[in-house]
């Protein structure tokens, strides 16, 4: 596995899964891509690290319920500054939720809601630097938001995060952005006004690239997931959704 020592600046650097059921998702990711799940560390509230091949590539929470949010991911963007994105961050719209808060020697994190209402989190590394691979298989390899307020949400990632804007498609049928950390691709923004079933929530994506799509789908199902969509051949590779079994959405990717 290729491994990568930080993340481009502004771009998603960590992926967390916040889980009702945690035993069921250090089971199931790690039949699916591999993963190890570290112990539990309780100082920081049980929070766990998935690795593979020994280096990390998400974390896990324990979703109590006392919060109210639904099992889901969150993803976290690179920051250098965290109190000045935060600052940013709320000026443009956002509601913070908790932080910055100082992660002893690992960095400091900082939780809010975007203007959209889709909660997302920051990370100013300190010694933990965030994903230690993306774009290999069993780590994620592309992180894509489903918005209900499409043009709101291009403008605040791209103002908070420094990051320039490419808009791939602008039909009725199909808009969608990325956007760039010098240069390079590193998030994607869908509008999901027109598809998303009613009640659903906006939300982050995550895509796991894997080796076998059709294979890695099935092999979900035996684990207790469930396949929403495809396996379907894009210009992207061939890409599945599913979910795992407390219902959250994770996607694969077969380049």
């Amino acid at each position: 596995m290729t491994t990568r020592d930080a993340a481009p600046a502004g771009a998603p650097t960590w992926i967390e899964l916040f889980t009702g059921d945690a035993a069921k998702a250090r089971a199931f990711y790690g039949g699916l891509f591999g993963w190890e799940a570290e112990e539990p560390n309780e100082e920081f509230g049980g929070y766990f690290t998935f690795t593979k091949d020994g280096v990390p590539v998400a974390g896990g929470m324990v979703n109590d319920g006392s919060t109210g949010q639904p099992d889901t991911w969150t993803v976290y963007f690179d920051t250098a500054d965290a109190q000045a994105t935060a600052d940013t961050a709320v000026a443009a719209g956002a509601t913070l939720i908790d932080g910055p808060v100082e992660m002893m020697d690992l960095g400091t994190g900082t939780y809010l809601t975007d203007p959209t209402g889709v909660n997302v989190a920051t990370w100013q590394p300190g010694t933990h630097t965030g994903l230690g691979a993306v774009a290999e298989p069993g780590a994620p390899s592309w992180f894509e938001l489903l918005s209900r307020d499409y043009d709101t949400a291009v403008a605040f990632y791209s103002k908070v995060f420094s990051l320039d804007v490419n808009v791939a498609s602008d039909t009725p049928e199909f808009r969608y952005s990325t956007l760039k950390s010098g240069g390079d691709e590193v998030v994607g923004i869908m509008d999901g006004s027109a598809f998303l079933p009613e009640g659903a929530p906006a939300r982050w994506a995550v895509y796991i690239q894997v080796e076998d799509a059709e294979a890695t789908a099935a092999k979900a199902v035996e684990l207790g997931g469930a396949v929403v969509q495809g396996p379907d051949d894009t210009p992207y590779g061939k890409l599945v959704v599913l979910t795992d079994p407390t219902g959250v959405e994770v996607k694969l990717q077969q380049p």
